[in-house]
């Protein structure tokens, strides 16, 4: 009976890590996530070729000029003022924040 419990433990372990490491996102350059279920928000650095992978799609930095921010989701630009949102390949952007070192959207599913 010990090795029964001991695989139980072991797999909800197992689990356990995988449900993290699924809700911090994907890693990438140049940028930070802090994701849950069905959003993330992307810190992009700016100045580098910043890209993420989140919810199961690569996003990318591309340009940012005045106070809207040029991103590519899943191979297709779309352009957000800050403070406001836009779709794209089934996803929400939202930029929240443009500084001279960051660029913070929340993407989230649609």
């Amino acid at each position: 009976m010990t090795s029964i419990k001991a695989r139980r433990i072991g797999g909800f372990l197992a689990a356990a890590a995988l449900g993290l490491a699924l809700l911090s996102g994907c890693g990438g350059e140049g940028s930070q996530t802090d994701c849950n279920l069905n959003s993330c928000t992307v810190t992009f650095d700016r100045g580098v070729n910043a890209s993420v992978s989140v919810l199961g799609v690569d996003a990318k930095l591309v340009n940012v000029q005045n106070s809207q921010a040029t991103l590519e989701i899943a191979g297709q630009q779309v352009t957000v003022p800050v403070g406001q949102d836009a779709q794209s390949e089934g996803f929400n952007i939202s930029v929240q924040e443009i500084t001279a070192d960051n660029v913070v959207v929340k993407i989230s599913a649609a």
